[in-house]
């Protein structure tokens, strides 16, 4: 199994204040409470470099994940369940298409999906709004663990038919299916 030693870089609001550097950047798009922060922490094989809550929303800025400096990870807030004002809402909304149309590192978003649930309304949004701007983009399934394994080929062949292109599965527990996300973030 590959692994890179990862650190957290810096948190940033908005584009302006985003760290300048050359490094392929794969943002997390994926509705709170998906697993983005277990997505960055299995990834990195440690348990607290990024923060994880059972309180959905508790992402409020865009934090950035330098792995070996061979890519980083931006994590984005979800979309979904945030309690937070509508002018909190909408001025999110604005930096973060900022940020994901003018910065420049970004080589693929990633979008994330629970397994063990169909594809919300929302998912389905945020994916009609990215392939409105023809942004790359990839799938990953998160919490595996908890499907049954000889259920596993089932979901990813329904999400390759919705939305099509790379659908890569994950678990934070074990780590099993790191090595072809590996793969895509090192464009191996």
């Amino acid at each position: 199994m590959k692994h890179l030693q990862a650190e957290f870089l810096v948190s940033a609001e908005k584009l302006s204040q985003c760290p300048e550097y050359i490094l392929p950047e794969f943002p997390l798009l994926g509705r709170s409470n998906v697993g983005k922060s277990s997505f960055i922490n299995g990834l990195a094989n440690q348990k607290k470099l990024a923060k994880t809550s059972n309180t959905p929303g508790k992402t409020r800025l865009i934090n950035f994940f330098n792995f070996s400096n061979k890519f980083t990870v931006a994590d984005l807030p979800g979309y979904g369940y945030a309690k937070v004002s509508k002018e909190a809402q909408n001025r999110w909304q604005k930096y973060l298409e900022e940020y994901l149309l003018e910065r420049k590192q970004i080589k693929s978003l990633i979008q994330l999906l629970d397994a063990r649930h169909d594809i919300q309304k929302n998912d389905m949004q945020m994916r009609e709004w990215v392939e409105a701007y023809n942004l790359p983009i990839i799938t990953v399934l998160t919490k595996m663990d908890y499907v049954p394994k000889s259920k596993t080929l089932n979901i990813i062949k329904k999400v390759e038919k919705q939305f099509g292109g790379l659908v890569l599965p994950f678990s934070a527990v074990d780590n099993r299916y790191n090595d072809k996300i590996f793969d895509f973030l090192l464009g191996e």
